[in-house]
Order: structure tokens, then C-alpha cells, then sequence
């Protein structure tokens, strides 16, 4: 398991450079502390937020289909893992899968998650990794014969170019000859579907975003005064993504531990993005890591899809 000290250290090097970049910057994965984890379970049941609910109804519908392609010995690998209703549902209904592998970045989160698994499906091989699966980490040894990745909620769009490229090799190289990877995709529509997503209604988004703020404050020594801030969320047309940021509404100064840093008014602290992409366009990705597109399911309004990829020899 990860050493929890070292990833603390990551957090601190990695807001002071960020925070001091032109323009300012933090990596998505820093969103997810404990609180953090729970307000994006929060936003997955808003009535905006339309890529659980979809992709949660492709799962149901082509449920065969994908058992067909998983096959009847293999050990599913979720990143990001859990407490979603999607792992859930899969472990309830594919027979097929002999273990299960749980990866996150938050080992309080991802510990509470995991025993209510494991009093749910006894009859699984459960093991735990607590890791950052941005960068190389190594699964533990496995019984079953095939390994299945599994990597829903389009957090594939999370990363840009390059670092969307790294993933999906890193991924590849985890895998041999015949191993597979169900991998949500979020695709491209109408903006104001968009807008509504990421802006919803009653501000879960916000409290998520913001709650980087409270996160720095809490373990970095940090004295942000969060009303100083404010949640700014939008799509970018020439990018092809939602943005989100964390915009100061004061000229500023804040310390981190001994350093500081400081604001403009309408400076912003770019936060996430969310790149959307048609299934082509993400297909060709996969086939330059290494990737053979087996299998695309989407929803009747095309909004979401799920695609079953296998590694090549």
C-alpha cells in the first residue's frame, strides 16, 4: 500500500507549483480527499448530472453483453472504486468475476468502501490498493485468469492529450494478451446540457470544488478564506471540454505552511477539465496504446458510451 506520508508530500509540492504557475493550476486528483469523495458521490445523484445515471443504464441493458465479453474467470480492477451503485451492480450480477481489485487515491474512503463489499459478496477475492493510478503502481497477485479493467464515469476526461496518452499505455502494460477494459466515455452535445451539469442546481459542484480550498487549510496549514473564492465552471469550445475553476473574487494573499501565494481579483485556480469526445475519436486513442475496440454500447440519445477494449500481444 502506498505510503500515505509520501503522497502527503506529493500534495504540498504539487499545489506550491501549481499555485505559482502562469496561470494557476492543481491536478483533479487533488479533489478527492474524504469529503471530497463524498460530495462527488453527492453530484452523481443530482438531477443535472447526467453521465451516472446514463452509463449506470447502458450497464443494466447490455448487461449480457458485457458478461459475454468479461467472460467466466476474471478478476475486475476498478480506479476510482467502491461505493458507486455501477461496481455494485456488476458484482451482483456477473458471475463471472472470481475478485475484485479496489484502487484509490483516498485510503479512508476507499477502506470504508471495500469492507461493505466485502460483507456484501463473500464469495469474492478482495484486495485493497491505495495509489495515485496517475502514475505507475504495481496489482497485487491474482488468482482468476483474466484481468478486466474498469474505469467508468468518463474520468478519462480528466486528462489532457499528453497525460490521457501515459494513462492508457500505463493501462496496456498492466495487462497480457486477451485482458480487457470497460472504460466510460462522456460524448460530445449540446452545451447547455453541459452547463447544467457541472452547475447544478443546488451547488454540490461548488461545495466540491471549493472543498480543495478547506483541503489545503486542513492539511497543508493553508489559511484560504473560502467566501474569498468562488465556483466557476463553463465550456470551452475550441478545447472541446468543461472547465472548472476556483475564481478569486479579492486581490489576496494566502499562506500554504510557510509559503505564499498570491491572487487577483478574477484570478483563477483551474481546477478540472472534462474533455468530451465522439466514439471515433476516442477509439483512435486506444488503438495507439495498444488497444483493440471490441465492443461500444451508448444510450438511445447518444449521450454517454461504455467500450470494451482488449490489449493486444
Amino acid at each position: 500500500m502506498t505510503n500515505v506520508k509520501e503522497m502527503e508530500k506529493s500534495f504540498y509540492k504539487d499545489v506550491l507549483t501549481g499555485l505559482r504557475s502562469v496561470p494557476k493550476r492543481l491536478e483533479p486528483k487533488y479533489l478527492y480527499d474524504y469529503r471530497g469523495s463524498e460530495l462527488f458521490e453527492e453530484i452523481t445523484k443530482t438531477p443535472e448530472y447526467y453521465p451516472t445515471r446514463t452509463e449506470m443504464r447502458i450497464l443494466k441493458k447490455e448487461l449480457n453483453s458485457i458478461s459475454h465479453y468479461i467472460g467466466d474467470d476474471a478478476a475486475l480492477i476498478e480506479f476510482g472504486s467502491g461505493s458507486s451503485e455501477k461496481i455494485k451492480f456488476l458484482l451482483h450480477h456477473l458471475k463471472g468475476i472470481k475478485e475484485y481489485v479496489a484502487i484509490d487515491i483516498s485510503e479512508s474512503f476507499l477502506l470504508q468502501s471495500v469492507e461493505k463489499l466485502k460483507k456484501e459478496h463473500q464469495h469474492l477475492y478482495v484486495h485493497t490498493v491505495c495509489a495515485d493510478y496517475t502514475v505507475p503502481f504495481s496489482l497485487p497477485s491474482l488468482k482468476a485468469k483474466k484481468k478486466v479493467l474498469f474505469f467508468p464515469g468518463s474520468t478519462i476526461g480528466n486528462f489532457d492529450k499528453q497525460e490521457r496518452k501515459t494513462f492508457l499505455n500505463q493501462m496496456s502494460t498492466l495487462l497480457t494478451k486477451g485482458d480487457g477494459f470497460i472504460i466510460g466515455v462522456d460524448l460530445k452535445k449540446d452545451e447547455k446540457l453541459l452547463h447544467s451539469a457541472y452547475n447544478d442546481a443546488k451547488q454540490v459542484t461548488r461545495a466540491f470544488n471549493l472543498n480543495l480550498l478547506q483541503r489545503m487549510n486542513r492539511e497543508l496549514l493553508a489559511n484560504f478564506i473560502v467566501e474569498n473564492f468562488e465556483h466557476k465552471a463553463f465550456y470551452n469550445h475550441e478545447e472541446g471540454r468543461v472547465e472548472m475553476h476556483i475564481e478569486s473574487l479579492k486581490n489576496q494573499l494566502v499562506t500554504i505552511g510557510e509559503e505564499e501565494v498570491s491572487f487577483q481579483k478574477g484570478e483563477t485556480i483551474h481546477t478540472e477539465s472534462s474533455y468530451k469526445f465522439s466514439v471515433q475519436e476516442f477509439q483512435n486513442l486506444a488503438k495507439e496504446a495498444n488497444f483493440i475496440p471490441k465492443k461500444v454500447w451508448t444510450d438511445e440519445e447518444n449521450l454517454f458510451s461504455v467500450h470494451y477494449l482488449e490489449v493486444k500481444a
